[in-house]
This record gives C-alpha cells, structure tokens and sequence, in this order.
C-alpha cells in the first residue's frame, strides 16, 4: 500500500506531537507543515519524522 503513517516532530523542541499518513508513492519528499507544539506553546514548523 502506497498510502503509510508518519510521525510530525517540531523543528525547535524535537518533539513528536502528530501522526499522520500520507502517500509516499506521489509525495516522496518530506512533509513540512506549521502546527502548534503545546511545549513551546506557538505554531512551528513540524517536519517528517527521519
């Protein structure tokens, strides 16, 4: 199955807060998307999990 779950990690604490799923057969590339991280208690930039 193309379509696989990931985990969103914030850019400045490094935590996970977000699961999510996408399909990696028509985006390979990583997810990048702004979200709020309740430890830094602002939106943020959440990127794909390695």
């Amino acid at each position: 199955m193309p379509r696989e779950g990931l985990t969103l990690r914030c850019e400045t604490c490094k935590m996970e807060n977000y699961i999510t799923k996408k399909n990696k057969k028509l985006h390979p590339d990583k997810m990048e998307v702004t979200k709020y991280c309740p430890k830094c208690n602002q939106h943020t930039n959440h990127k794909e999990k390695k």
